[in-house]
């Protein structure tokens, strides 16, 4: 590997930002590409009152609803690095969208509401965080308003997770009190301004806790006290600074401050860009891949279609494992089994486009898909052949059947049900002898009804009816050879089959299971779930 393609590795951070609705995490992630020059003004999340939106929202629904839906990928430069974010959904209906996306993370960025603490999004994706063994740094937002105790909050994580936490910096006071926090490495307070919005650094003033009247003059002599022994606490009981630890995912850095005020933002991603480190290696069937091997390798973590109307086209989005991609060059495609060229790479600002004509390890790239690829399959330099460990599936919760008003539409539904069907966030599921008239339908969480009504109606002008049904299990069918046709099923299991072939029995309840396992010997079942 030469000198600059190393060095430009080196400098790769890729990281996620994961978080429970309206804790922040996408304003966090607008006023971090602020930092980075990516973007001149953040756009208001809810819209209600101007024209902007955030720009990691990209779907239509998204502006409307002021949530984010779907992952969204953004890159930039911030002083020597290449920061590679992925904005994630926050909301459970969409998480196994944001559990894909932690697989192509180095890092998370977890951001938590100071009122709520820990919510169950939040908990469910740090789980996925601690699996993999992956750095977790915290923001915890919102201290320009009432807030629970930090001490509270700190002692919450450390139960709820099991990791230890190292206040990078600790609030003064809260609300319409808070007057800022005190950097406990510099050994500075960092005085809150509520009408901070650009840019600019903030007001950082040296001052030690042992500066009895620096500080009254800054804070008072109420506040002065109480953060006197707050921090007396905690250099007392807290646990160590260990950065070895927290590249392990054993302790988190705590940063305390105000997203929307642009308070604190700039310390935590300078502190961050410190602490986390350049990509790091990936399990794979020929063992370990190190980002600094030769030969160029990705997976698939997403595939996404119509993100621009103008284009109507399918991008699946690769993470770089190791080495260098070059444009016009010829890779392979493992899991197609032949040779394939990348089709107008690119590189993302939400749904904005750049084409590259060169990428490193750590990067995230879009290229075209013409319908070939699959989740978490895998791209590589033709000698290396190799295949990453599985990106998380999750079986679906919900399930209706669908089916197509307007028979003069039939074309556009049929593309719609594939093409979102390949993007597997959603699944479509058809009757064994059926066609693309009518599909059952299989979501984690309801809001992802809406999101499918939504694009076929704006992304391919189609309209249908929806009615719920009653299954609440789906097992997959192992043994590809059985004689579907013969199989002896309660009245209640229906038979379906996915976009790729696959047979799938849905089940009401634990007894029509047992009824299939029992009246059919030959019949070999397995959960749809991996992770």
């Amino acid at each position: 590997m030469d000198e600059r393609t190393r060095k430009e590795i080196k400098r790769r951070r890729t990281f996620a930002i994961i978080s429970h609705p309206d804790a922040g995490k996408t304003t966090l992630t607008e006023k971090l590409l602020l930092y980075g020059g990516a973007i001149q003004s953040a756009g208001s999340v809810k819209g209600k009152q101007s024209d902007k939106h955030a720009v990691s929202d990209w779907m239509e629904l998204e502006k409307q609803r002021g949530i984010s839906v779907t992952s969204s990928v953004m890159q930039f430069c911030y002083n020597d690095y290449c920061i590679n974010i992925l904005d994630t959904p926050g909301h459970q209906d969409f998480s196994e969208d944001t559990y894909r996306t932690l697989m192509a993370a180095d890092s998370a960025v977890m951001v938590i509401d100071a009122a709520k603490g820990i919510e169950p999004q939040t908990r469910k994706l740090f789980h996925v965080c601690a699996k993999r063994g992956i750095p977790i740094f915290t923001f915890i937002n919102k201290l320009d308003r009432e807030a629970r105790d930090p001490f509270d909050l700190l002692d919450e994580l450390e139960r709820e997770f099991g990791i230890g936490t190292y206040p990078m910096n600790w609030p003064i006071s809260c609300g319409v009190t808070f007057k800022g926090v005190y950097d406990r490495r510099a050994r500075a307070i960092h005085t809150f301004d509520n009408f901070h919005g650009g840019r600019n650094r903030l007001n950082v003033i040296e001052c030690d806790v042992t500066d009895t009247q620096k500080l009254d003059e800054l804070i008072g002599e109420n506040l002065r006290e109480e953060l006197c022994e707050q921090i007396e606490l905690l250099d007392g009981a807290s646990f160590d600074f260990d950065v070895e630890a927290i590249s392990r995912g054993k302790l988190s850095p705590v940063y305390f401050g105000s997203a929307l005020n642009n308070f604190g933002v700039e310390d935590f991603l300078e502190g961050f860009l410190e602490m986390t480190s350049a990509p790091l290696s990936r399990a794979s069937d020929v063992g370990t891949v190190s980002p600094f091997d030769d030969g160029f390798s990705a997976f698939v973590f997403k595939i996404q279609a119509n993100m621009n109307k103008a284009h109507r086209d399918r991008i699946a989005f690769l993470r770089i494992v190791s080495g260098k991609f070059e444009r016009g060059k010829e890779y392979f495609h493992v899991q197609g089994k032949r040779p394939i060229k990348l089709s107008q790479p690119q590189q993302m600002m939400a749904q904005e486009r750049e084409g590259v004509e060169e990428a490193f390890a750590g990067d995230i790239i879009g290229v075209f898909d013409p319908g070939i690829f699959s989740i978490g399959d895998t791209v590589c330099a033709k000698e290396s052949k190799v295949t990453f460990e599985g990106i998380p599936t999750f079986a679906p919760e919900h399930f209706a059947m669908v089916e197509q008003i307007d028979s003069m539409k039939r074309k556009q539904f049929a593309k719609g049900m594939d093409q979102i069907a390949k993007e597997g966030a959603i699944r479509i599921f058809f009757e064994p002898d059926g066609g693309f008239e009518r599909v059952v339908v299989g979501v984690i969480g309801v809001l992802q009804y809406d999101v499918l009504k939504f694009r076929m109606e704006s992304e391919y002008g189609v309209k249908y009816l929806h009615s719920a049904l009653p299954f609440q299990f789906i097992q997959r069918i192992a043994n590809e050879d059985i004689n579907i046709a013969t199989l002896n099923l309660a009245s209640d299991t229906k038979v379906v089959r996915d976009v790729f072939g696959r047979y799938y029995l849905l089940f009401t309840g634990q007894w029509s299971i047992k009824w299939a396992i029992d009246n059919n010997p030959a019949l070999v079942l397995e959960d749809f779930d991996r992770i």
